[in-house]
């Protein structure tokens, strides 16, 4: 017999009409043939209130008595839970987070998961009760309960689940929440978001961390690393929702999967950074070391012996960054700039590993549209560009990317959030709202081709290996480290800051039939940007005439570059971005064995760094001792 993990959010379980349907759907599990765990949130706007009470009475309360007040809310709802399917006739328990033995560190109010004592759990299940579980909470090594942070709830139910499919039993975990499922993309914004049947696990990550705020990131993590299958569904329906699983065959047919939009992140960039082995690793190990997760992170090649750095941190933390970075930014006599608001459009599909013609799509349908991009990274399922919110309206008259203008019809006021527009763009471009395999029916044929060598898969047994590593539940999972030695670099200086121009380099390379794999833009001074992109390197020469062409045109005075002399380094894992000591590990490393980085580019799933050539086994080396995977 398996057992079904049931979580119920608050707005779940907000009353009492909502309680009873909670305890009808963990019935109704139960009467299928399934051992039911039923995890709950707080009810409604319970925390809120929790929190305003501790307002006033404190400013500033500590962390722990906040986690003693908080975990109060969970607490109710799991008696009232229980209490609702006694009613209904069925055997019920319920159990809080330090009853059933969930261990934290002592990280007071985000705290990670150690490890679950399943023993108290799998009797209730086995005499026959539904276990109604707190979300949200735990106990630490002190005896001191703890929370968990935002996303909590999910967490705490992901987690369970994985610790009774490594206590023996076959098991699924429902997320029911006020919506259907995963959409294509957030249909408050695109009405014509269509809801996926399924989605990988990788997918969902990159999705979840993009602005997607059906799940956490987290929750998502403890499914992957534990090969947890997931289902989020309506908590006011029966209808299937949609599957989060293991990557399947058929989505490595599907080029994109869904657009997500994250309009709550800063831009800083650091200029004029000496171009030398371990500044990166000096810059973001503060910042780790701070408990600052930093999201995307873009460094460009540079010239003159200095190098630019981007990156992007939570707006929450953008004062708190500046702070601690000044002191190094006055040391290495460079400039750090914030750009202004900005918004992250990212696109995500596990078949990017294995088709081409993503990354010219999305440029053409963001240049179409009049959207200037900030800077761009990208991974192996996703590629994210940064559109600036502030400033004056684009022009009326924009190139399209065979460089003819376009006179647009009706232009957005500054005001317009330009986010919003190029995530409409994008989500059309890849024809999102139509049936597919996984969302509604099997694909039509389309015009994408296949990559005949995936720049980076990763192998099932790298994570088998590394979770028997683990020492808590919840510790970043790295997985392999892989090198990539038949890569060059093509990079483009002082290319004109202007909607249009990205997407004309990439169509000129991309109609020569020259795969393009990580791409990197930075601002490189006012109005211009560095380009920077690998291509395979027996394509390194017919790439540059291609670049240099189309450059040629947009503006004499760009130069272009090529180099044949690069490696690629990808370090890949669950949970790169939650956890803040990857990147200070993997550049600390390479800075200790005196290697350069002379491209940086960031994922939820993978590290991406490109060296010197000459250097890329010896770098292989140092990551993997780094890391503990030999």
């Amino acid at each position: 017999m398996g057992v079904v993990v049931q979580k119920f959010g608050g707005s779940s379980v907000k009353d009492a009409e909502s309680v009873m349907e909670a305890a009808r759907k963990a019935i109704r599990a139960k009467h299928a043939g399934s051992k039911v765990i039923v995890v709950v949130s707080a009810q409604g706007s319970t925390t809120d209130d929790l929190i305003a009470k501790a307002g006033q009475i404190t400013s500033s309360p500590s962390a722990r008595e906040m986690d003693m007040l908080l975990a109060t809310g969970e607490q109710i709802s799991i008696a009232l839970t229980a209490m609702a399917i006694h009613e209904l006739g069925e055997r019920a328990v319920s159990f809080t987070g330090p009853q059933i033995g969930i261990v934290t560190d002592s990280t007071h109010r985000k705290a990670r998961i150690k490890k679950i004592d399943t023993v108290r759990l799998c009797e209730a299940l086995d005499s026959g009760h539904i276990v109604v579980l707190a979300g949200f909470q735990g106990v630490d090594e002190l005896g001191d309960i703890s929370t968990l942070g935002r996303g909590g709830s999910d967490t705490t139910a992901v987690a369970v689940a994985a610790a009774v499919k490594l206590a023996g039993y076959e098991v699924e975990c429902e997320i029911y929440t006020d919506v259907d499922g995963v959409y294509t993309t957030d249909p408050r914004i695109v009405p014509d978001a269509r809801k996926m049947d399924a989605i990988s696990y990788d997918e969902m990550l990159e999705m979840a961390s993009m602005g997607a705020g059906v799940m956490h990131s987290r929750s998502i993590e403890f499914a992957k690393k534990f090969d947890v299958p997931l289902m989020v569904r309506n908590a006011k329906s029966d209808a299937i929702g949609t599957w989060i699983v293991p990557e399947a065959s058929w989505m490595s047919e599907i080029p994109a999967c869904g657009v997500a939009l994250a309009a709550d992140e800063a831009r800083l960039v650091l200029e004029g950074v000496p171009d030398r082995p371990g500044v990166s690793h000096r810059v973001f190990a503060v910042l780790a070391d701070a408990n600052i997760a930093v999201d995307m992170i873009a460094q460009s090649v540079g010239e003159g012996g200095k190098a630019t750095i981007g990156f992007t941190v939570l707006n929450t933390e953008l004062d708190r960054t500046k702070k601690i970075l000044a002191p190094i930014v006055a040391e290495l006599g460079a400039a750090l700039n914030e750009t202004g608001k900005v918004s992250k459009v990212s696109v995500v599909g596990a078949g990017m590993r294995y088709i081409s013609g993503v990354a010219e799509r999305m440029f053409q349908a963001l240049a179409i549209e009049g959207v200037n991009l900030k800077m761009i990274t990208t991974g192996d399922i996703k590629i994210s560009v940064l559109v600036e919110e502030d400033g004056a309206a684009e022009s009326g008259i924009i190139e399209a990317p065979t460089g003819e203008p376009i006179k647009k019809a009706h232009l957005e006021s500054k005001k317009a959030v330009r986010g919003r527009r190029a995530l409409r763009a994008v989500h059309a471009a890849f024809a999102l709202p139509l049936s597919r395999k996984g969302a509604g029916e099997p694909p039509a044929s389309g015009e994408f081709k296949p990559r005949p060598n995936p720049l980076m898969v990763a192998a099932s047994k790298d994570r088998e290996a590394a979770i028997a590593r683990l020492e808590g539940m919840e510790d970043v999972l790295v997985s392999g480290v892989h090198l990539n030695t038949e890569q060059s670099r093509v990079t483009v200086h002082d290319l004109p800051d202007k909607p249009g121009n990205c997407s004309r380099v990439f169509n000129a390379v991309a109609t020569g039939g020259i795969l393009v794999d990580m791409i990197v833009q930075n601002q490189s001074g006012p109005a211009k940007a560095e380009l920077s992109f690998t291509v395979p390197r027996a394509d390194l020469t017919r790439a540059l005439k291609r670049t240099q062409d189309v450059v040629r045109e947009i503006d004499p005075a760009c130069r272009v570059v090529g180099d044949g002399d690069i490696a690629v380094l990808f370090v890949l894992g669950v949970g790169m971005r939650t956890h803040t000591g990857v990147a200070r590990t993997m550049f600390g490393a390479l800075a200790a064995k005196g290697i350069n980085i002379s491209m940086i580019n960031t994922s939820e799933v993978c590290v991406g760094v490109v060296v010197e050539r000459a250097r890329g086994e010896e770098a292989l080396a140092c990551l993997t001792e780094a890391f503990k995977l030999g």
